[in-house]
């Protein structure tokens, strides 16, 4: 199969606006309805106002009574219309990336070493199964590389060009179904059956009508349906009230108060913000196992953070060269130009720019020279040329060397050794010492380089409440000296999975909501007791089970993007409900002293907005009721827009914009309404 990155649909497509508008019709199925208590009840009353405006057919009030029951109807089917957008923007999504799969054969063997492999299709692949992928071939499902090593295009996940390696035997081994091998050869093992890779999740997920409602999501309604049962009860006084005093209210007009008191805006949008909150998440490449994390992600206020990759770019460049006293800069670059020319990793790359920045050296013929690979025993690369010595690696292993090299200690390092090692892991940096022979030449200063921008994000985080620890392997002074130049609020140096799962346990009995990435198996009882974990792509498959996140693209810095788009979710939430109660009170104006007016007649200085008739102000505000519904749909989909700031700010925001607005917003609306209607003679 082959797949492609899921695109931001247009905020309004033609065809899933036709299929929302037959999908709100057959969600007034009450066994659908039922889901959205505020909705049901709103189609209960409404059903009610049309037996009425049935039964008085022959009534001259029979007009306003039918406005009313029709408007009730649209109330429930913008709702619907609403949740239908959200669901068909996901459905969408799904079958486009469905429409992009097409059927892979897989290359089986039955054991690593197998010579021989047959072909199957890829759906009868089950989870343990072995395949052989070669250049050229399409990776039948989701794996971990169990031998050799090859270079994959991941861009129809990531939508990245450059293919990245993939190997056996480490945390960057796992492989994606439907990635393609650009070179040499990997077997895999098989990790998921067909229909429980991560590209079926996303397509679950992005369809959005299977979500299940969040704990504060359900705890909204749960307020809601509270508010809606309070004002039956006030509604259902009001006949015995207006009997009292020498009046009958028409049960139409009640009717139409109970539908306008109870939160009906936030009622029918806010499923549409929970679920387009999630195809939000989607759309960053990332899979969420369910919508807690998502909501969680908006609480957080510990993020976990690895320095590399993460803080740093994960490759370290040489900053400077530092000799001894009794060796010349250039003698030293030199030595280190030489040892680092067959070093292919950005370290030995930046070795060679710098010295040749530094000094106009030329690179001798290669058959004078012998290179030395690193190893992992010696810890240490050089060049053997004209019969000459060069090594370059860590401290205490090129003294070592130096040392057997002259048959006797060294009775310690030299001083001004010792001084540029020691200055090297204040700043932050990695020393590695040079040596030629038996001669000491001086120290390489390796710099771990700080992400571009990444300083003024941690300031962003720390103002919207948000504590930033790195987490790194580096002795507690190199971490120090990182975390200070980064703009980080902590650090964990030494890290093992130990200790990081000690300090998550920390945080969460201070009542802190932790969130943290990685992407090893030394990760996962991290991954799992962080209250959002989030594991990448490339990650073992440990990590990846025990995340409740998984981001596709595999970068450390989505994390914060993660937060970001929850924190997005709540204020959606937040905001509209907010605007839904304030706009509430407007029609109360309305509507009030349209009912009781004839028998107090002092409820007149409560008829600021002066509408046109008793008739004419409840129609109004049964109007606009369903209108702005449908007004707000926009601002569902797209989440109000978050700005990072403290929680103080963001509330008194929150009712200075959405909070005032809902009160004036619907003063004017019933307003031009009821002009509309009095000028249409429609009450």
């Amino acid at each position: 199969m082959s797949i492609h990155r899921p695109q931001s649909l247009a905020l309004f497509d033609g065809a899933i606006l036709s299929r929302a508008a037959g999908e709100a019709v057959l969600k007034l199925d009450p066994r659908q309805l039922i889901r959205n208590p505020v909705m049901f009840a709103t189609a209960l009353v409404a059903l009610f106002a049309t037996i009425l405006t049935v039964k008085d057919i022959s009534q001259p009030h029979v007009a306003v009574m039918a406005q009313i029951s029709a408007w009730l109807w649209f109330t429930v089917l913008f709702a619907n219309f609403a949740e239908a957008i959200a669901e068909g923007r996901g459905k969408a999504q799904a079958a486009s990336l469905r429409g992009t799969r097409t059927g892979t054969i897989a290359h089986q063997i039955a054991s690593i070493d197998s010579a021989n492999s047959h072909d199957v299709p890829a759906e009868r692949l089950r989870v343990g199964d072995l395949v052989v992928c070669e250049a050229g071939d399409t990776i039948p499902g989701d794996g971990d590389v169990v031998a050799g090593i090859a270079t994959i295009d991941e861009s129809a996940i990531t939508g990245e060009s450059a293919p990245v390696i993939r190997e056996s035997g480490g945390d960057r081994s796992a492989v994606t179904g439907g990635t393609r091998v650009v070179s040499d050869r990997i077997v895999v093992r098989i990790t998921a059956d067909p229909g429980q890779s991560f590209l079926d999740r996303m397509i679950a997920l992005v369809e959005g009508a299977k979500r299940q409602k969040t704990p504060n999501e359900i705890a909204l309604t749960i307020l809601l349906v509270g508010m809606s049962l309070i004002f039956l009860i006030v509604v259902a006084t009001l006949p015995a009230f207006a009997s009292w005093s020498g009046t009958t209210i028409p049960m139409v007009f009640l009717i139409a108060l109970f539908v306008t008191l109870i939160p009906t805006t936030i009622g029918g949008l806010l499923s549409a913000i929970g679920i387009a909150g999630m195809d939000r998440l989607v759309t960053f490449n990332v899979i969420a196992k369910s919508g807690r994390s998502v909501e969680a992600a908006g609480d957080i206020d510990v993020l976990l953070l690895d320095k590399t990759g993460t803080i740093t770019l994960g490759a370290r460049q040489a900053a400077e060269f530092l000799p001894l006293s009794t060796v010349n800069e250039r003698d030293l670059a030199e030595a280190a130009f030489l040892a680092s020319l067959a070093d292919e990793t950005p370290e030995g790359k930046s070795i060679v720019a710098l010295a040749l920045s530094r000094f106009a050296l030329s690179e001798p013929p290669l058959a004078r020279m012998s290179f030395i690979p690193f190893s992992a025993h010696t810890r240490m690369s050089g060049v053997d040329i004209d019969g000459i010595e060069i090594r370059k690696g860590a401290t205490d292993s090129i003294t070592a060397y130096v040392a057997n090299k002259t048959g006797r200690t060294l009775g310690g390092m030299p001083r001004d050794l010792v001084q540029s090692v020691e200055k090297v892991a204040k700043a932050g940096g990695t020393p590695l010492v040079v040596a030629r022979e038996d001669r000491l030449l001086g120290v390489i200063h390796l710099k771990d380089i700080i992400k571009p921008g990444i300083r003024a994000r941690f300031s962003t985080l720390r103002a919207m409440g948000i504590k930033t620890v790195m987490v790194t392997g580096d002795n507690p002074l190199t971490a120090a000296a990182i975390a200070a130049e980064a703009g980080v609020d902590d650090f964990l140096a030494e890290a093992t999975p130990e200790k990081k799962l000690e300090l998550i346990r920390e945080y969460q009995k201070g009542g802190r909501l932790v969130a943290m990435c990685g992407d090893g198996s030394n990760d996962a009882p991290a991954l799992a007791q962080a209250d959002v974990g989030v594991a990448m792509n490339t990650g073992t498959q440990a990590a990846r089970e025990a995340g409740n996140m998984v981001d596709l693209e595999s970068d450390p810095t989505k994390l914060i993007e993660i937060v970001m788009i929850g924190k997005q979710l709540l204020m959606s939430r937040g905001s509209l409900t907010t605007f839904s109660i304030a706009n509430d009170v407007a029609k109360y104006f309305a509507i009030i002293p349209a009912l009781f007016l004839a028998s107090y007649p002092q409820l007149q200085a409560l008829n600021v907005m002066n509408l046109a008739s008793p008739q004419s102000a409840i129609l109004s505000a049964i109007i606009f009721n369903a209108l702005i519904i449908i007004a707000l749909i926009p601002l569902a989909l797209k989440g109000v827009r978050y700005r990072p700031a403290s929680a103080e700010t963001l509330l008194k925001r929150n009712l200075l914009i959405y909070g005032l607005g809902g009160l004036i917003v619907p003063f004017a609306g019933i307003k031009l309404i009821d002009l509309a209607i009095a000028a249409l003679g429609l009450a």
